[in-house]
C-alpha cells in the first residue's frame, strides 16, 4: 500500500476500520494531523503512525454536516418578536385618556 500525503480538506477512508474522515489541520513542527470524523469525533495522528494506516483517498460525503444540523424546532427564537398574521383588532384602536403621563380632562 502506497504512502498517503496528508492534505488539508481531504478525505479519506482507513481500510482497516471503515472509518471516513477528513484532514483539517497538518502541523509540520510538530508533525501531527488533525482529523474530523464524519460524527464530529476530533483525532491526532504523528507522522509515523498515519504512513502505518491503510488509507484511500474519498470523496466527500453527501450528508458529512448531519452532525451538526439543527432541526427546524432548533432554529426558532424563543425571543424573537411576535408578529401577528392580524393587526385589526379591536384593542389597538382604543385611544387613551392620558398622553405622555398627563390626563386629557379636555
Amino acid at each position: 500500500m502506497r504512502n498517503v500525503m496528508p492534505s488539508v480538506g481531504n478525505w479519506y477512508k482507513e481500510l482497516q476500520g471503515g472509518g471516513i474522515f477528513e484532514v483539517v489541520a497538518v502541523d509540520e513542527v510538530s508533525q501531527t494531523i488533525e482529523t474530523q470524523h464524519v460524527d464530529g469525533e476530533i483525532s491526532e495522528f504523528d507522522l509515523d503512525n498515519w504512513h502505518e494506516l491503510q488509507l484511500l483517498e474519498v470523496e466527500e460525503p453527501e450528508d458529512w454536516r448531519n452532525a451538526y444540523e439543527l432541526s427546524y424546532e432548533d432554529s426558532l427564537d424563543p425571543d424573537a418578536a411576535i408578529h401577528p398574521e392580524e393587526w385589526t383588532s379591536p384593542v389597538s384602536y382604543i385611544e387613551t385618556d392620558i398622553i405622555n403621563g398627563v390626563l386629557d380632562d379636555i
